[in-house]
């Protein structure tokens, strides 16, 4: 069974694990994956 995202989601489980593990910069991750650099920082400064 896959992940169930809402209609407006940009970022999946992947992605999110990949932005926390990154070392590039909040522009360069938001370029990526198509999402604004505020929610790279958010990603970036949660744990888990």
């Amino acid at each position: 069974m896959g992940q169930v995202l809402h209609g407006c989601a940009r970022t999946t489980e992947a992605v999110r694990r990949a932005i926390q593990h990154s070392q590039e910069s909040l522009r360069a991750l938001a370029r990526r994956h198509g999402i604004n650099p505020k929610t790279v920082a958010k990603w970036r400064a949660r744990s888990g």
